[in-house]
């Protein structure tokens, strides 16, 4: 068998396995990179974010055509074929092929179609489609192969009633009615996406509330527009059986009796990391008790120069840009570049309808740090912009130290909150204080204008909390 030798073997061509590549050609190592898929770009491209989004553009082209024309009575037919809704998906999927591959090759990092497997600490085995198998050595090693749906016993996925979020957008037709199994942010993303284009959606939850790990104010914010569009959410409760009728209903049976009937199902209850292929053994690896790799804030793993990043990890959320830094943090440390402290940094951006993004502490994290934080709020009902474009279901909040001065956190639902959020994420890493949103001139109407709305409402409580000594 064949060896050849490289400084670093990158497993996984995702966003994380790309830009730990393209991070160490930058540096002048010698990279190459295996993708067992025969695209690249990973689930990310074909089968998760880039998809999804694109269906989601879908569903908000034709929310802004129902704005603009207040007679206009649109209606989607509910059995519209699915490739109308993802026409574009095949144009946007080739488009960032075409500017991975560009980007690979301008680095210099070799890319290889096969399968790999760890034969030792420094010893990768790549099988090529035709069975060929050669042996690469590198100095150190980046695993990237992502993640796939969890399999949960009871529940049978055959990928025609009932789907999970591989195969969601594998329908013919768009469904009349889908139960979404989950909370989490895919449940949460097609279930806004959905409802937005007719489909009578029902999310089942074991949790309180979905999307857990975000602000309360703004997932209410959220899950009142859900309900709106006719979107219907049942917390607290347990999936026992999952089954289809044989006509024409997926049926989902409760612990507390009821039965929950829909066209389709959705199962988005969690994702497993891919590891099975990877023989982690041969190098020395072994698995936590949830399945994961153990690694530390790097992604270096207990054999020091074999690293994991990405979903593989399995840390909520699953985010493409957390993968990313992963993936750029694992080579920097394995080759002693700097670091940075970007990761206490990553903000969150979540693609429900409306939008979902948060940067720093929330109000309950601060509230459990500090005694008594100050927090603005900017309805978009306040915000000419949110007026003018009928996008008023929004809320900006700054999250404040006690003084009412320091910046602690944003978190924001609404129209663009996935890019109005870099906004808090500048202020937050340059240190700036609440009164720099208010000295600043913002454009007008833009949604932008929310910070300087939510720090004067700061500054508010900031001085009747100072006038409260005086007065007593």
């Amino acid at each position: 068998m064949p060896t050849s030798a490289y400084d670093i073997v990158v497993v996984g061509s995702g966003p994380a396995g790309q830009k730990a590549a393209i991070q160490g050609a930058k540096a002048g190592k010698k990279v190459v990179l295996i993708e067992q898929e025969p695209g690249i770009g990973g689930n990310c491209v074909y089968r998760g974010t880039i998809p999804s989004k694109t269906l989601r553009e879908t569903a908000l082209q034709f929310e802004r055509l129902k704005r603009s024309n207040e007679v206009f009575e649109g209606r989607l037919r509910l059995d519209l074929p699915m490739t109308v809704l993802l026409h574009r998906l095949d144009e946007v999927v080739k488009a960032h092929e075409c500017y991975m591959a560009g980007q690979l090759t301008r680095n210099g990092v070799t890319y290889r179609h096969g399968r790999a497997r760890l034969l030792s600490p420094h010893e990768v085995q790549l099988e090529t489609v035709d069975g060929a198998c050669q042996t690469l050595t590198a100095d150190t090693i980046i695993l990237a192969t992502g993640s796939r749906p969890s399999s949960i016993p009871g529940i049978p996925v055959d990928h025609e009633h009932v789907l999970d979020s591989d195969s969601i957008l594998s329908m013919i037709y768009l469904p009349r009615s889908l139960t979404i199994l989950g909370g989490g942010v895919i449940a949460c993303e097609y279930a806004s996406t959905f409802a937005l284009l007719g489909v009578e959606v029902t999310i089942i939850d074991r949790g309180k509330r979905p999307l857990p790990f975000m602000d309360q104010d703004i997932v209410d914010v959220f899950q009142r527009s859900i309900e709106r569009q006719g979107g219907r959410f049942y917390s607290g409760q347990t999936v026992t059986e999952v089954a289809w009728d044989g006509v024409s209903s997926v049926v989902a049976r409760l612990a507390n009796g009821m039965a929950v009937k829909s066209e389709k199902m959705l199962v988005a209850l969690g994702r497993q990391p891919n590891v099975e292929e990877l023989n982690l053994e041969a190098a020395g690896l072994s698995l936590d008790d949830k399945g994961h790799i153990p690694v530390n804030d790097y992604g270096q793993t207990a054999v020091p120069h074999i690293f994991a990043a990405g979903d593989m990890l399995g840390r909520p959320p699953a985010l493409a840009s957390q993968a990313m830094e992963d993936g750029r943090r694992a080579v920097s440390h394995a080759l002693g570049l700097p670091v940075g402290d970007s990761v206490i940094q990553v903000p969150i951006g979540i693609y429900t309808i409306p939008e979902i993004a948060s940067i720093g502490l929330d109000e309950e994290q601060a509230a459990a740090r500090y005694r008594g934080p100050i927090i603005g709020r900017a309805p978009f009902t306040e915000i000419a912009k949110g007026q003018i474009t009928g996008a008023c279901d929004g809320l900006l909040k700054l999250v404040a130290d006690p003084s009412g001065e320091r910046l602690l956190g944003v978190q924001i639902v609404g129209e663009h909150a996935t890019e109005l959020i870099h906004l808090g994420q500048m202020a937050l890493q340059d240190g700036a204080n609440i009164d720099r949103f208010i000295d600043t001139i913002f454009g007008f109407p833009t949604f932008a204008e929310a910070y300087r709305v939510a720090a004067l409402d700061i500054l508010g409580q900031r001085r009747k909390r100072q006038e409260q000594p005086k007065a007593a």
